[in-house]
């Protein structure tokens, strides 16, 4: 007689999720979400560690790779509302790691910039979550991570159409 749990499949928390998980393994998009999951709980944990949550610390790196970017353009970038990265924008701006600043000839626009203790906290917690990164991808080859992100972007741009 076979084990039963050598047959079922386990939760990202080691949970059993039942033979019906099986069942949906065969649909792309549930693998997707399944390693979705997985990958946002270990980035999730590393940010927490330096005080971040996943779109603030998105909004960081966007802040340092593109200065004077307004709170409208980090919006659409990370495809949130307005007022969501009002209250992202707030928290960042309060641990000294972006200042905002005025905008010539618009009052209502502010200009983002992050802060020198900005970018070394991007530059740390960026090592810790290409460090995560690198040990959830182990025993894939560069030619595999880059095929996994090339058919990743594609079902993204087709989803989008």
């Amino acid at each position: 007689m076979q084990d039963k749990n050598s047959s079922l499949a386990h939760g990202i928390n080691g949970e059993d999720t039942g033979e019906a998980d099986e069942s949906l393994r065969g649909f792309l998009g549930y693998n997707i979400k399944r390693a979705n999951l997985a990958v946002q709980a270990e980035i999730r944990s590393t940010l927490e560690k330096s005080g971040f949550r996943t779109a603030g610390f998105s909004a960081l790196v966007l802040i340092c790779d593109m200065p004077d970017m307004t709170q409208t353009q980090l919006a659409a970038a990370l495809s949130i509302e307005r007022s969501g990265v009002v209250l992202i924008v707030d928290d960042l701006e309060n641990r000294d790691l972006i200042t905002r600043n005025k905008v010539e000839g618009d009052r209502r626009t502010y200009a983002l910039r992050a802060t020198l203790a900005g970018l070394r906290m991007r530059d740390k917690v960026m090592e810790q979550v290409c460090a995560t990164e690198n040990r959830l991808v182990t025993g894939l080859s560069e030619d595999e991570i880059a095929i996994a992100r090339k058919v990743l972007n594609h079902i993204e741009k087709m989803a989008g159409k």
